[in-house]
């Protein structure tokens, strides 16, 4: 794609030399107007040095020194009938002289010329804005072009997708030998759906297949379709196609698909709107075009449960690749891959650092990455260690730490008994990730302090003993407030919010309800790959909905109660750790366990799974 040209000083330089030519050439000086008696009158006076007189207008100077203050030294009259008008001029010594002006050149100074100018302004400007900027291209794509030495990007720049990256080599070998798969009568997917939490690398896949291929890439967003008037999105379609098929063999690739392919017909104005419009000519597209000339229709999306069933058939979109939030290996092949230009002190081990990232997209360990080159660099090192990394993924796990923010002892005694409250209820049950860090340093917006936990390995499934040993693990804070000062605070509210979520989904979703039994109260999707505030519909009767709440009831507060039992026996550990910790700040996983182990830990399993998949920060 031919890059726009930048702005420059030369354009004002030229345009500054241009308007003092017009007014020198083509703007008159100013003038004052007087009346006719008044110019007779100057003249008898002697006060005229010259005059320029032309059918309808006399135009004067005033001699040296003789204009009024501050007039200007031009004048112009109205010129009247008088015969006596050049004898008056000669006996008081007036240079005059006569003056013509054609009305055709009159017409173009005045009128044409000012238009040209107007107009070779308003083509400069719209040459520099490049394409798509008229009142008439509405209609034209505004996808961008990228060549394959514009991309840049191969599977070597893509880390810890390898069955993507497996599934789309067949897209490659297509655009490169079609032959092959059209003598045996196959035919490519018309349309490659990549889903996946949002950072995983889908964009990044997908400029990596254009890479690998060598074929022009055409990258466009789903919103860049929708437009304020009617039919401009179908027209913005119809020519991304066009263009597709003069760059054939070629990839388009869409991302923020549910943007455009929203189920139809559940607006509320019905299946009329300019969005459904667009979809449906995106359909009719990818049915029209002939798959042997080599265009490839990729797309991203984290919201695969809203797309239009008639997008996702057999002839369009009709293979999806998961791209999946990495594992352990994969988390370590995306850090090998940030830090290919980073300056490493000897000590860093990536190995360390993926086991301490879980749950952590692309993106995010992107992030950590240059989050600590940059905190390196701040304090002037020659290169990244292993401290910095440790900071950077406390920054982006908990937010920036707020040095300068000002607690009171109370405050920071209640933050270090809520967070040893996590902390020695975790390492109490069996089924709870260990403790990797408790800290009463303000980070973020909100925490006075956190509890991180980390797995021990990678899970997928989570069992009901886990989860209840996960939701006393939150509400061991809010116990340990109680036990010690006999009050509570408002710093449980998000540990409150999220037992009592867990608890509902054990109920309504998961079938863990002993008095429910296993049923699924929920039909309507959540989000796959989106954590939000979704609240499904009820489908079932009030009755069921006040057993439902009872239930969910009465798992929370069991968990709390046994949260409160635990921290009870082990109340002299609670109280001597505290005294530490408010000391330190900061009390790291082992040196927590080495504190613990100087006397009886009473514990109360729950079940005998193994730690969770992803890391829990609990903040006061």
């Amino acid at each position: 794609m031919k890059p726009r040209t930048h702005f420059s000083i030369w354009y004002v330089v030229g345009a500054f030399i241009l308007m003092s030519l017009l007014q020198l050439y083509l703007i008159p000086p100013p003038q004052a107007e007087v009346p006719y008696s008044r110019f007779k009158q100057l003249v008898q006076e002697e006060k005229v040095k010259e005059v320029v007189i032309d059918p309808n207008l006399i135009m004067g100077t005033y001699r040296e020194g003789e204009q009024p203050p501050g007039a200007p030294k031009y004048f112009k009259t109205v010129r009247v009938d008088d015969p006596e008008l050049v004898k008056d001029l000669q006996a008081h010594g007036v240079q005059f002289s006569g003056h013509y002006e054609s009305p055709w050149v009159k017409g173009l100074l005045g009128w044409v010329l000012p238009l040209l100018i107007l107009f070779a302004i308003w083509g400069f400007v719209f040459k520099k804005m490049g394409p798509g900027a008229g009142v008439m291209t509405f209609g034209k794509s505004r996808a961008k072009l990228y060549a394959q030495e514009n991309l840049g990007v191969t599977f070597n720049d893509v880390a810890g997708v390898d069955e993507a990256k497996e599934e789309l080599k067949e897209i490659i070998d297509f655009l490169k030998v079609p032959q092959r798969f059209q003598a045996l009568g196959g035919k490519i997917p018309k349309g490659v759906l990549l889903v996946g939490p949002p950072g995983t690398g889908k964009t990044l896949l997908a400029k990596a297949v254009a890479g690998e291929a060598g074929v022009p890439f055409f990258s466009m967003s789903g919103s860049d379709f929708v437009e304020m008037f009617v039919g401009v999105g179908a027209a913005r379609v119809r020519d991304l196609f066009s263009q597709a098929h003069q760059k054939a063999p070629c990839i388009i690739f869409i991302d923020e698909l549910d943007a455009l392919g929203k189920a139809r017909g559940v607006g509320p104005t019905g299946g009329h709107e300019e969005r459904e419009q667009t979809l449906n000519q995106l359909l009719v597209e990818m049915d029209g075009f002939d798959p042997k000339k080599g265009v490839i229709i990729m797309a991203a999306t984290n919201r695969p449960e809203i797309l239009d069933p008639a997008l996702l058939r057999p002839g369009r979109f009709d293979r999806h690749i998961l791209v999946d939030r990495p594992d352990l290996k994969g988390r370590e092949e995306i850090l090998r891959v940030h830090t290919k230009k980073v300056k490493l002190a000897p000590g860093v081990d990536l190995k360390i650092l993926a086991a301490r990232t879980p749950g952590m997209v692309g993106a995010d360990l992107a992030n950590v990455v240059n989050e600590a080159a940059l905190l390196a660099a701040r304090k002037n090192k020659q290169s990244v260690e292993m401290t910095d990394f440790e900071e950077a993924i406390d920054r982006v796990m908990a937010g920036l730490e707020k040095k300068n923010r000002v607690m009171s002892d109370k405050e920071r005694e209640i933050v270090a008994y809520h967070e040893l409250g996590h902390a020695i209820t975790a390492e109490s049950l069996p089924h709870a990730d260990p403790v990797h860090k408790v800290s009463i340093v303000p980070r973020g917006i909100a925490a006075l302090g956190y509890t991180q936990q980390l797995p021990t390995e990678e899970r997928f499934l989570l069992t009901r003993s886990e989860l209840i040993d996960r939701m006393t693990v939150l509400l061991g804070g809010r116990a340990a407030e109680e036990i010690v000062f006999g009050e509570i605070s408002t710093g449980a509210s998000n540990d409150l919010e999220k037992a009592s979520d867990i608890a509902r989904r054990m109920v309504t979703e998961y079938g863990m309800s002993d008095r429910q039994g296993p049923i699924a109260f929920e039909k309507a999707k959540r989000p796959l790959f989106l954590e939000t505030g979704y609240t499904p519909p009820k489908e079932y009767s009030e009755e069921t909905a006040k057993e439902i709440d009872e239930e969910v009831r009465g798992l929370v507060h069991g968990c709390y109660e046994t949260a409160k039992s635990i921290l009870h026996k082990n109340r002299k550990a609670l109280d001597r750790i505290a005294k530490i910790l408010l000391q330190k700040e900061v009390l790291e996983g082992e040196e927590l366990r080495r504190l613990l182990t100087q006397q009886e830990i009473k514990a109360l399993g729950t079940g005998d799974s193994k730690p969770v998949r992803e890391p829990e920060v609990k903040k006061a």
